[in-house]
């Protein structure tokens, strides 16, 4: 455990913070796209719809929130105030505001580098390092990294979680859990791709309007603590507050890191989705992958995290060991602390409204994790077929399933922290050395909106090459009516 750690935090601790200074970046070179085309995502949800082999925005957006919305928006929250106190839910939000041009970027670049395989569009990380960087022997290694994390370890993660706040809730051993959700995954992934559409599409907007309600209920039974709690979050991450201003480091360190572990902004997570969305231009997926940001970290996160700061229900540890407070003694950092948050004001509830909650949001992600490591897989074949490997990637979710329900929770954690984090160092990097692309797409698409145009893509005038997907196109691709 201890090595596990030193090694999450060897890759992490820079990572953090070089993911904001990404995030300045493309927010000056894209002049704030994230602020000023805040109207084009909601027009670009209502408009466009799914055709044969691509998806509707909408269901992109669904798909994307499938991930972005799981346990990272409750127990890694949860994690951060724990490791680095309120403050970190400061720069959860300032990582946010400024990451979501980092999942624009590389969905823009998922867009232009996507391609027909299959009969379905497929498109992400290694597609654009392939024939957008010209490097194949990169993306190869990007796609057997991104195939073994999404396809045999983030998993465990998730039903780690599903297991933790399940046994507290009902009482129920973590092994039984593991084989229950292993059973149902299993019959999920094998219905294919659209099935997995079909069912994230139709229960991640129940859980996120029904957690943000049932997170706003219990802050409003709290409201008079609200002031003091935020007076709290903000001196703490400002290194101000007595208690909590000697570790302002790690607030800074943990609210970006839980951040991009929940939003995925910057780890390629969201590319496999974006590059699968039927649109007109590029631009426009990368702002709807943007306005995916918002929801979970500027709504979810924030929901969580004043949660457990209003009621108190959190303990922070002391770097030199022990504990800074207290206020849950015994509680294990993630989904407890939320079950002791609501259970402090409507009790006997906390536990199994968040062992639901949670189960629901970690059963959608890992859902989109089979999804993701699927189109990996496609990548690494071509054009051929392995009946041999689908089926092991097919097994891999349920096997993982049952596995992370039965290790402990910090080891699951510190492993799905050091997978994330190499694949975050590998592709920020790829999508800086990719930047030059990113720039001729946004300002294509602001000169077509200048011009009262509706943004249609042609890579041949803009000097973009191994676009092959809009470059076969002789029509502009015309977004058919939302199904």
């Amino acid at each position: 455990m201890e090595m596990l750690s030193t090694i999450s935090g060897w890759i992490w601790n820079p990572l953090a913070y070089v993911a904001l200074g990404i995030g300045v970046l493309f927010t000056l070179l894209t002049k704030g796209v994230q602020f000023r085309r805040f109207p084009d995502m909601i027009r670009h949800l209502r408009s466009g719809g799914a055709t044969e082999g691509g998806l509707s925005s909408l269901q992109t957006l669904a798909l994307s929130l499938s991930s972005r919305i799981g346990v990272g928006s409750i127990a890694g929250v949860a994690t951060a105030v724990a490791a680095g106190g309120p403050g970190a839910l400061v720069w959860m939000v300032i990582t946010a505001l400024l990451g979501s041009t980092c999942a624009y970027a590389e969905s823009v670049l998922a867009q232009v580098y996507k391609r027909r395989e299959h009969g379905e569009d497929r498109g992400g990380m290694p597609y654009y390092i392939k024939y957008g960087l010209k490097a194949p022997w990169l993306a190869t290694i990007v796609a057997v990294a991104t195939l073994i994390g999404y396809g045999f370890v983030f998993p465990g993660v998730q039903a780690n979680n599903i297991a933790s706040s399940a046994e507290l809730a009902f009482g129920v051993d973590g092994q039984v859990v593991g084989v229950l959700i292993a059973v149902v995954l299993g019959v999920v992934v094998l219905g294919g791709t659209r099935r997995i559409v079909k069912v994230v599409e139709a229960i991640v907007p129940f859980l996120a309007v029904g957690y943000i309600l049932s997170a706003l209920v219990i802050i409003g039974m709290n409201i008079t603590k609200v002031p003091d709690a935020v007076v709290l979050i903000v001196s703490s991450a400002t290194g101000k507050d007595q208690v909590f201003g000697g570790i302002v480091g790690y607030a800074v360190a943990w609210g970006v890191r839980r951040a991009v572990f929940a939003s995925a902004t910057g780890l390629g997570e969201g590319t496999f989705v974006a590059a699968a969305a039927t649109t007109t231009h590029p631009g426009k997926q990368g702002i709807i992958q943007a306005f995916s940001i918002y929801i979970d970290i500027l709504l979810i996160c924030t929901a969580s995290g004043l949660l457990l700061v209003v009621t108190g229900a959190y303990n922070v540890k002391d770097p030199a060991g022990g504990f800074l407070v207290e206020h849950v003694p015994g509680a294990v950092a993630g989904p407890n602390f939320m079950q002791e948050a609501i259970d402090s004001s409507l009790p006997g509830w906390g536990a199994v409204f968040v062992a639901i909650a949670v189960a629901m949001f970690a059963f959608t992600s890992m859902v989109f994790f089979f999804y993701v490591a699927q189109t990996n897989l496609v990548f690494l074949l071509g054009e051929r077929r392995s009946k041999v490997l689908e089926a092991v990637v097919k097994a891999g979710a349920p096997a993982i399933a049952f596995i992370g329900s039965s290790v402990t929770a910090d080891a699951m954690w510190a492993a799905g922290d050091i997978g994330y984090g190499i694949l975050g160092w590998l592709n920020m990097a790829c999508v800086l050395l990719l930047t030059p692309v990113v720039r001729k797409v946004i300002r294509d698409y602001d000169r077509q909106r200048r011009e009262g145009l509706d943004p249609h893509f042609d890579p041949g005038p803009l000097g973009i090459k191994g676009a092959e997907y809009w470059e076969t196109q002789k029509e502009p691709v015309k977004e058919p009516d939302r199904v």
